[in-house]
């Protein structure tokens, strides 16, 4: 191109005016080019280039970015001038306007060995937002090298830019737009290109830009391995880096220390201790030294995979070559030996730790406190939580949940409180603490404490989750306060917090134990609506629940319907349908249960036997029980305590103690102890046959043999004593009882005031009854009957009918127990006919029979005839209080007066009691 001198080129004297104020990075540029020590300006005299003189100066205006090029390029003997047109020209065109300008600029500076002033003027082009897109650049600058052939050191120097500024995306594109055209980007700046993309995470490209490199036969070296390592340590697959390993090592490549190091420690987080200790053998064969780092590195892959002797080893050989002992190699050891069960031997490291001058830190501490708890010795690691405190180690809420769950397994409730509410107190309660918390309240009755607990939490930004809601509901559950479960079920609707299986089974639950049959139906129909699947504790409250509530051919139904479904039933579920036939008294269903069973191929377990066993026994057929015994050994099953249990209590009741000696003795041959339990039926029973001698020996055979008294126990004790007059040791056992702060419970007491008030001994029957009130246990209706009757017996009809007004105001209404009392004081003339009238008078508002016993007892006709009187009774009252209404006398007439009015209180009252007394635990 002809460029006409005079127009173009203006004398020297012109030259700073003619060129507008640089910029602000252009003058730091123009500062340093004019303060660097330069090689000689001069050209060869064979370039290519042809120049004008220096002494001119340019006019930049109406030029085009082909005429800025062709003046930049006729500078090349004054690189300083021609960057001064080069940012005139940028300044005036726009930068992407001179991108070739830049490319021979470049090439000027890098052929006056100016690498300072083409760092800095690539660093402006690349981090300017104005600046050139990568690949136009590169193209461009290519071009240029075709052309002038410079140093390929400034394609090394561009793309270092690029990744320097965190332009990687255009970085990878100007490293292929280079590989197409030839040009090989440096070792350097390959591998930092490829560190750049592992460090963006962006490890399929850099996976894709080593193969490239690969398959152009680009050479690797140390530093692409390490940094291939990482990229797989990144990815998840650290054993690929072993394939990169091997694959440099075939090239010929010498592998220094730093990269056996790199690639061992990368293979352990597999882990593959078999490779890494392959690897460390290698490498010292090689003469290279493993660091502590990488004995610690495989020494933590060797224990992850149980090779407990190699990490012993591996740990003596570090400690042999000088290596000093390492607080992460103890500490993993200790977590090795707490895995394995071994706590004694995690314990016996400490002492050497301590002599070498290792000190415990959180993680020495939590490893051993998760240790503790996870073999069941939550008190030791209760003891290592206070020492961390006390050494100033702040535990966290991980390990403060790791020691609630295990107080709340070992129901240690006090420390469950401690801890929680501590956590709580400090703010590192998280919603996992909440949650233990507020299901320790629950199970412990506390669902007040709990609520309160909850709003504790909301209030500091803790949100509930599914389990939150879950324990809550269960709490409530278990009161029976059904409707504020179901307000809790609908709130979690309202904060899109789903309900799962163990949520509505909770729920169905909860209706089962308050009676609400039906509601729980529906809480299950409107679980199926949701899709959610029943679980085998789902499918077995319902089942149970219908046993329990007696409707066993409903749940013999629902259990069918369910294996239609798929679902595979469990021996448990059996059994509660066998349980509740034979609760029922229909020893047939049990059986035909029994044989679907088998059927069914489930081999009935030794829970299907003893309720098989306790069935018979209850439904006196003592035959089927120990028929039910000879199959159950048939079939290889052999029985235990339980079993044995409900045997000896069935030979017990039947008084056939004989039998429940042998029992009970042959529980002792097959190497089982005997509970409590058994004590108590043979108490009960030989009690029963007021055989005071066998029962006084077997309390003390219990004291000898150090097997603890319960709350049943003394209950048989005590009315075994009672039976034979013996009030004196009844006394005594009583005493004895409340020292060892045994409480006793309204079958204690009723045991007792009925005892004494079969004794005439009606005072300290009172007694009783009146300690019994200060406890808050309310009297039953049996109770009142028994003091009833008592008082009827010693003639005192005022404190009777006090007694009975008292029954009356707490809710309880007078049966036929209370009628019959009544009947008996006046056969035994205990009662005045006047005072059997005023006594009529205040009954007859309770029930209509009353007042023809009344009647009966009062004219002295015989029982049998009292449905002829009834109404003539409500008639003669009525003349007496005239304003008195006949609806009464209306309902009886016709009535059948019930055969339970023929026998008195003595009769009857408490024979079907005394089983209850001795309550088995069976």
């Amino acid at each position: 191109m002809s460029i006409a001198q005079d127009s173009v080129f203006p004398c020297k004297q012109s030259l700073e005016t003619n060129f507008p104020a640089a910029s602000t990075s252009g003058n730091r540029l123009l500062n340093d080019l004019l303060t660097e020590s330069t090689p000689s300006d001069s050209v060869e005299s064979g370039s290519v280039i042809q120049t004008e003189p220096s002494s001119c100066a340019v006019n930049t205006d109406d030029l085009t970015p082909d005429e800025a090029a062709e003046i930049i390029l006729s500078r090349q003997n004054d690189p300083l001038l021609a960057l001064k047109y080069y940012l005139s020209a940028k300044e005036k065109l726009g930068c992407g306007q001179v991108i070739k300008a830049l490319c021979i600029l470049l090439h000027l500076f890098m052929q006056s060995g100016k690498l300072s002033a083409v760092k800095q003027l690539l660093s402006q082009t690349v981090t300017s937002s104005l600046g050139p897109q990568g690949s136009a650049f590169i193209n461009c600058l290519i071009d240029s090298y075709k052309k002038f052939k410079f140093d390929l050191i400034l394609f090394n120097f561009v793309l270092d830019r690029y990744v320097s500024v965190g332009r990687i995306r255009e970085a990878v594109e100007c490293f292929n737009i280079m590989v197409e055209n030839g040009i090989f980007p440096g070792q350097s700046s390959r591998n930092c290109l490829l560190a750049a993309l592992v460090r963006s995470d962006d490890i399929p490209q850099a996976e894709q830009l080593y193969s490239e490199m690969h398959v152009r036969g680009m050479e690797h070296d140390c530093d692409t391995l390490g940094v291939m390592i990482k990229a797989c340590v990144k990815k998840g697959e650290p054993t690929e880096a072993d394939k990169y390993f091997e694959e440099i090592k075939t090239w010929g490549v010498k592998l220094d220390d730093a990269k056996y190091n790199a690639v061992i420690q990368a293979i352990c987080t597999a882990p593959d201790s078999r490779r890494a200790c392959e690897l460390l053998n290698e490498m010292k064969n090689l003469g290279l030294m493993p660091t502590g780092r990488t004995y610690t590195s495989v020494i933590g892959a060797c224990l992850k995979q149980g090779n407990m002797l190699e990490a012993l080893k591996l740990r003596d050989e570090m400690l042999k070559n000088g290596l000093p002992h390492n607080l992460m190699v103890e500490t993993s050891l200790m977590k090795a030996y707490c895995i394995q069960g071994q706590l004694d031997s995690a314990f016996e490291l400490i002492p050497n730790m301590i002599k070498c001058g290792l000190k415990l830190n959180y993680f020495a501490y939590s490893v051993l406190i998760e240790g503790c708890c996870k073999n069941g010795n939550v008190e030791k690691a209760y003891e290592l939580y206070v020492l961390m405190k006390q050494k100033g180690i702040s535990p966290n809420v991980y390990d403060i949940n790791l020691l609630v769950n295990g107080f709340v397994r070992n129901k240690n409730w006090p420390q469950v409180y401690k801890l929680c509410s501590g956590a709580v107190d400090s703010a590192v309660a998280d919603v996992f603490t909440y949650n233990n918390f507020i299901y320790v309240l629950c199970m412990d009755g506390k669902v007040r404490e709990a609520s309160d607990l909850w709003d504790t939490m909301v209030t500091k930004n803790v949100r509930p989750n599914v389990v939150s809601y879950n324990n809550l509901i269960l709490g409530h559950c278990r009161l029976g306060c059904m409707e504020k479960a179901k307000n809790l079920l609908s709130e979690m609707f309202q904060k899109n917090i789903t309900p799962n299986v163990i949520t509505y089974t909770n729920m169905i639950d909860g209706y089962f134990r308050k009676g609400e049959i039906e509601q729980s139906l529906d809480m299950y129909s409107q679980m199926s609506d949701l899709k959610i699947s029943p679980n085998g504790f789902t499918v077995n409250t319902l089942i149970n629940g219908l046993c329990k509530a007696g409707q066993t051919f409903r749940a013999s139904v629902m259990l069918r319907i369910f294996v239609s479904e798929g679902f595979v039933p469990v021996s448990m579920n059996y059994n509660c349908i066998i349980y509740g036939y034979l609760k029922q008294g229909d020893v047939h269903m049990a059986l035909t249960t029994y044989r679907q069973m088998w059927k069914s191929g489930l081999s009935p377990n030794i829970v299907t036997y003893t309720i098989l066993m306790d069935g018979f026994c209850r439904s006196n057929r003592i035959d089927l029980a120990m028929k039910m015994r000879e199959e159950m050994e048939s079939k290889g099953q052999s029985l235990d305590v339980t079993a044995y249990g409900v045997l000896i209590d069935g030979f017990s009741r039947k008084g056939n103690m004989e039998g429940a000696l042998k029992l009970f003795n042959e529980l002792r041959e097959v190497g089982l102890s005997p509970t409590t339990a058994n004590y108590s039926s043979l108490i009960w029973g030989f009690g029963n046959q007021n055989n005071m001698e066998e029962v006084i020996g077997l309390h003390k055979q219990m004291k000898k043999e150090g097997i603890p008294f319960d709350l049943a126990a003394y209950t048989t004790l005590i009315d075994a004593s009672i039976k034979v007059d013996n009030l004196v040791f009844a006394s005594e056992i009583y005493t004895e009882m409340l020292g060892k702060g045994i409480v006793p419970d309204i079958i204690t007491y009723t045991v007792l005031i009925n005892g004494l008030c079969s004794k005439r001994q009606l005072k300290n029957a009172r007694r009783i009854f009146d300690e019994m009130c200060g406890r808050n246990i309310c009297p039953d209706l049996l109770m009142y009957n028994i003091l009833i009757a008592g008082y009827f017996r010693e003639g005192n009809l005022e404190e009777a009918s006090r007694l009975h007004d008292e029954m009356l105001d707490k809710g309880l209404k007078p049966n036929d127990t209370t009628y019959d009392s009544l009947v008996n004081a006046r056969i035994e003339g205990k009662c005045e006919h006047r005072k059997t009238w005023l006594l009529a008078d205040s009954f007859c508002s309770c029930c209509a029979i009353l007042p023809a016993l009344i009647f009966s007892v009062f004219l002295d006709l015989p029982l049998f005839s009292l449905s002829a009187y009834c109404c003539s009774w409500c008639w003669m009252t009525s003349l007496d209080q005239p304003n008195r209404s006949l609806t009464g006398g209306e309902r009886m007439e016709g009535a059948r007066v019930p055969s339970e009015v023929f026998f008195g209180f003595h009769d009857r009252s408490l024979t079907g009691y005394s089983g209850l007394c001795c309550r088995s635990q069976s």
